[in-house]
């Protein structure tokens, strides 16, 4: 199975047409429908359903996709970190999750960016799940994830700073108007809630069961909780500092008593990291370092 065999097909489900995937590959249309041919006959399985005008995944082909982009991820991973230059360069793959303090890694980046140019930074926005099993399956270098999380199986840095949780709720609301929510405010709420954690987190962080509350909505990324809290579905469990709020139509009324999350960047124990990842790590590290007076 060749990788060029694995970008083709992956370009035919993405145009969903060989004949369009031919045209942006810039090979026959006859070379690809081969080439697909012999993928499935070396598979033993149907990957596709060819109709009329477009062509649609099996189960077999949809399970086939997700596996043939991470091995191509992984594949361009590591030749962009073994073809370096005498400058320092590489590709760093960074998954996070929606956090202020990302801003210590940020800083980091840059810095890096101004003495090694070449090297690439990479961040996907995800929960902490997800990054776990990009980690396990070599795709990421690095994770930013919020407190609390079992760490057993990483390495990790402490990051500065916390973020305050409370609701996202629309300027209308009379919620908008206190300076604070209680957990009451919370409990009576239409809530759009993390998914990262479920059940568990919520009763961690605020002692609540499921019974407690009302879901009618779940996120991993806050930004489409607020398009929800716009349309009038609920109002978003969620923390200060990701959504600017300012000029729009919602507001951030913060918990009270405080509830806060820290976060960390995390890697796997015993993971032997790149050039360019072991300098972005050291980079952090300096952040973190006390200013020498």
């Amino acid at each position: 199975m060749e990788l060029r065999v694995l970008r083709y097909f992956l370009m035919v489900v993405q145009e969903q047409n060989i004949s369009q995937a031919a045209t942006r590959l810039h090979v026959s249309q006859p070379t690809i429908s081969r080439q697909l041919k012999d993928l499935e006959a070396e598979l033993d399985t149907t990957l596709f359903v060819r109709g009329n005008r477009t062509i649609q995944l099996t189960p077999d082909g949809e399970y086939f996709a997700h596996q043939a982009q991470q091995i191509l991820s992984l594949t361009d991973k590591t030749l962009a970190n073994i073809h370096q230059e005498a400058d320092l360069s590489g590709a760093v793959y960074i998954g996070s999750a929606e956090a202020r303090s990302m801003l210590t890694v940020a800083q980091a980046i840059g810095h890096l960016n101004a003495q090694h140019p070449h090297v690439r930074v990479n961040i996907v926005s995800m929960d902490a799940a997800e990054i776990h099993r990009q980690l396990v399956a070599g795709v990421f270098d690095f994770g930013v994830v919020m407190e609390p999380i079992d760490k057993s199986d990483y390495d990790f840095c402490r990051l500065p700073g916390e973020s305050r949780w409370g609701l996202l709720v629309q300027n209308g609301s009379p919620l908008a108007q206190q300076a604070t929510v209680s957990l009451d405010d919370v409990a009576q709420s239409r809530l759009i809630i993390p998914q990262q954690g479920g059940d568990q987190r919520l009763h961690d962080l605020f002692g609540f069961t499921s019974d407690d509350l009302t879901v009618v909505a779940t996120y991993n990324l806050l930004y489409n909780a607020s398009l929800l809290v716009s349309a009038g579905v609920g109002n978003a469990l969620g923390l200060d500092g990701i959504i600017n709020t300012n000029q729009s139509d919602l507001a951030f009324v913060p918990l009270e008593p405080r509830i806060s999350s820290g976060s960390s960047l995390v890697w796997l124990k015993g993971q032997r990291l790149s050039a360019a990842s072991q300098a972005l790590l050291d980079q952090v590290r300096l952040e973190l370092a006390p200013t020498a007076e």
